[in-house]
């Protein structure tokens, strides 16, 4: 009796497969005719969950799909369903429809709701909330219940929730609406728009998940807005840093600062040009890192020995001086470079959107660089903290004759402290590279900003520059909505205006050169 058993067992696993495979041939027959029963027929394949229909419904989606006269399917020269080769008989395209188009996608989805890809079956689930039908509830319970990866469940509950929405039964429509209310997708409030006139005994359950999927894209504006703002401030910061150096410890108005900015982009195109038939191509943005650092910094050191310490104490001078070098330094790269725009390309990891928490999409490049710029103003502040360096700087700054008396070379410690702050703008012209365009005028766009940055969080305070910095960045995009990119910008500089009549140290006290005077 058991051997009986293991027989119909064994017969029964075999035949498996054949019955499988006759239902789907059985179901494909039907693509051979017209645009109805070809609609009919990617229902079934879709409903049989056999993976082998697949193929057959991408030729068709595809348009490679053909048929004979007597209606045998051909993909590629072979039988669609058995894999032999056609017959000779002439071939002639399968045409579909826009309802079959449709009949196809819900028919993905199901097919691909068990790829063991989790991007496939995110697109599958995608797929069956276009499609909404009733025929999809059971195979997306039968789905979320195997499901393990957080990142593909919110897409199948939504596909779930939509179908349930279009079901004849009012305890699955409200379960629908429930879920729809919970997922704060623009695309779910366009569905519950369409549903409240098709519903008018659900219309008040309706209203409230869509106020609550109003709530929630309101969040997640404000949410996208800060990014926004910290992108921006992360950009004046990296921008402003190097000046908050140069002039609020050595009390020097360098118009050439955006130069040096722009001095950084174009070192990254050499760098990447020298770097791009190597092995070490990948590495090309970090490694232009220390070479915008050096190359800025070189320049600041020839500009601060041969012109800035003769005009020490004259600022008006200093400014015109600085200005006229920022025009030759243009030029220059003009000349080498050429007045069009330089190419610059990101790395991998650099491109592409993050969608955080919430649904919050940012952009990879733009949160590199906030990083980049706390990287940067934490080195900055270590090196004026715990270094020889630094605390020469700081000696000079509080009290430059007792330093000199104290055998700290003045003259020394001013070139260092210029070539730093060159080359720290120098660093942020790597960053700007990839988000701005590489022209020779490229640090023309930032000098103003950077000044007000300065000016506002205080002169002298690498604390008030990062507070600054962030404050102007987050004003700036809050205002944006409401009174556009160039008004924002005059209404930040009106407060400015305003804030430094109250406060004309800025956020934080002066301390330096330029308060002794």
């Amino acid at each position: 009796m058991s051997r009986l058993l293991c027989l119909v067992a064994a017969f029964l696993l075999l035949a498996a497969p054949l019955r499988a495979q006759d239902g789907v041939q059985t179901a494909a027959a039907g693509l051979a005719g017209g645009f109805a029963a070809q609609a009919e027929a990617v229902d079934r394949l879709g409903a049989l969950g056999d993976p082998r229909a697949l193929p057959i419904l991408r030729a068709l989606s595809e348009g490679r799909l053909q048929k004979t006269p007597e209606g045998v399917l051909v993909i590629g020269g072979r039988e669609a369903l058995t894999g032999a080769p056609a017959p000779t008989a002439p071939l002639e395209a399968v045409r579909i429809n826009n309802r079959v188009r449709g009949a196809l996608r819900g028919a993905f989805g199901r097919l691909e709701l068990a790829a063991p890809e989790p991007a496939a079956r995110i697109a599958a689930a995608q797929g069956l909330f276009r499609a909404r039908s009733t025929d999809n509830i059971a195979l997306l319970e039968d789905a979320l219940g195997r499901e393990g990866d957080a990142a593909v469940r919110p897409a199948m509950e939504q596909a779930l929730a939509a179908s349930r929405l279009a079901a004849p039964d009012v305890a699955a429509r409200r379960q629908g609406i429930l879920l729809l209310g919970g997922t704060g997708s623009p695309e779910a409030r366009s569905l519950l728009l369409e549903a409240r006139a098709a519903n008018p005994d659900l219309a008040p359950e309706i209203d409230g998940a869509i106020a609550a999927i109003d709530k929630r894209l309101q969040l997640r504006r404000a949410a996208e807005t800060a990014f926004q703002g910290l992108s921006l401030g992360s950009v004046l910061l990296l921008a402003a840093l190097g000046l908050a150096v140069t002039f609020g410890v050595m009390g020097i108005i360098n118009m050439a600062h955006g130069e040096m900015v722009m001095l950084g982009a174009y070192t990254t195109v050499v760098v990447q040009g020298l770097l791009r038939a190597t092995p070490l191509a990948p590495w090309s943005l970090p490694l232009s890192v220390p070479a915008a650092f050096l190359v800025a910094a070189a320049v600041g050191v020839a500009l601060e020995r041969m012109l800035i310490r003769h005009l020490y104490g004259r600022p008006l001078e200093t400014l015109l001086m600085t200005f006229g070098v920022g025009m030759i330094l243009q030029q220059a790269v003009r000349l080498i470079f050429g007045a069009q725009n330089q190419e610059v390309t990101s790395p991998a990891w650099m491109q592409g959107i993050v969608t955080l928490p919430g649904g919050v999409e940012v952009t990879q490049n733009r949160l590199w660089i906030i990083l980049f710029a706390l990287l940067v103003l934490a080195v900055t502040i270590a090196a004026i903290r715990f270094t020889r360096f630094g605390l020469e700087m700081r000696a000079v700054v509080q009290n430059r004759r007792i330093a000199s008396t104290m055998g700290i070379r003045t003259g020394r410690v001013d070139a260092m402290t210029f070539a730093f702050g060159s080359g720290i703008a120098g660093m942020a012209g790597v960053a700007l590279s990839q988000i701005d365009n590489v022209s020779p005028n490229l640090g023309t766009g930032y000098i103003i900003d950077s000044f007000m940055v300065v000016v506002f969080g205080g002169v002298g305070s690498l604390a008030g520059t990062m507070i600054g910095a962030f404050t102007l960045g987050l004003v700036n995009k809050m205002l944006e909505p409401w009174a556009g990119a160039v008004l924002a910008k005059i209404a930040v500089l009106v407060g400015i205006m305003l804030f430094i009549q109250r406060r004309p140290k800025g956020l934080f006290a002066l301390k330096g050169r330029a308060a002794e005077q």
